[in-house]
């Protein structure tokens, strides 16, 4: 845990840095130049990394429609057609109420989940100010649990919830990091000793490959989980594609959902071992 704090330090200390030592010369003038060039654009083309969300937020009144997929495990081979036969689908819509505000909604095959979140710009990276910072908050509903399995079942105990601080910061045309601290509180938990009070750590970084392209990567640290969980930390690595009003992205991760709840908290497999592939697609109206 002492690590992640020791980084979660170094990285505001890095993004301070530069204004700490500006100098008045000819130097920083031609950089003060190129800065509003830089800082005009988001620090991500997708609103998620991977599976990570991403201080980007839709503009008023736009549309996006998402669609997810996410194959089964890879291990399985011919069997099920590396996962092909055992797809998750997760169909999504968000809307941009005003500059700086999106609503969600979205339906996820995989526990047959639909889910609603809230997503809010506070600060966007400027010359005065180095970081984006972004609320988001979601909450979950899971309707495959059913009173025969569960005779005690409520409806309460369908529900989980996260919320994430997402700070990201664009350092030049190539580079954008973020990170994401991130609570998560799941109403039924059917693993023994596990806390229903969960608390993350999110990373993520694009670097661009080409004027279409970008690599993206992800990674959520849950200081919560019990050490005997069945569960793993989820990582996500991508290709982003832009293609016109498209953004495809091409994921290889160990979390089949692509929901925070289910992602954070539940990644079923291990790098290496076990591992989904997907896609998003991304398309704005």
């Amino acid at each position: 845990m002492k690590t992640f704090i020791h980084i979660l330090i170094a990285f505001f200390l890095f993004t301070a840095t530069p204004y700490v030592n500006a100098q008045d010369d000819l130097l920083d003038e031609l950089e003060e130049e190129t800065k509003p060039e830089i800082f005009e654009q988001p620090a991500f083309k997708a609103m998620k990394i991977g599976n990570l969300q991403s201080t980007k937020v839709a503009g008023k009144k736009d549309l996006y429609l998402y669609v997810s997929h996410r194959f089964g495990t890879l291990k399985d081979g011919l069997t099920t057609f590396f996962g092909f036969d055992n797809a998750n689908t997760k169909i999504q819509l968000v809307y941009g109420v005003i500059d700086g505000i999106q609503l969600g909604i979205s339906r996820e095959s995989i526990r047959k989940t639909y889910a609603t979140h809230a997503k809010v710009s506070f600060l966007k990276q400027s010359e005065k100010f180095p970081l984006n910072i972004v609320g988001y908050a979601t909450a979950n509903i899971r309707t495959d649990l059913r009173k025969e399995q569960y005779p005690l079942l409520e409806f309460g105990d369908r529900m989980s919830y996260a919320t994430q601080l997402l700070i990201s910061r664009r350092f030049n045309n190539n580079l954008s990091l973020e990170i994401a601290p991130t609570f998560v509180r799941q109403n039924l938990v059917l693993e023994p000793f596990q806390d229903h009070n969960q608390y993350a750590l999110g990373f993520g970084g694009r670097i661009k490959l080409s004027k279409r392209m970008s690599l993206n990567a992800d990674y959520v640290y849950n200081f919560s989980r019990h050490e005997n969980s069945i569960y793993n930390d989820p990582l996500t690595i991508g290709l982003d594609i832009e293609t016109g009003g498209h953004v495809f992205q091409l994921l290889f991760s160990n979390a089949q959902s692509t929901n925070e709840p289910g992602f954070i908290s539940n990644a079923e497999g291990k790098w290496f071992e076990d591992v989904f592939f997907g896609f998003n697609i991304v398309r704005v109206f």
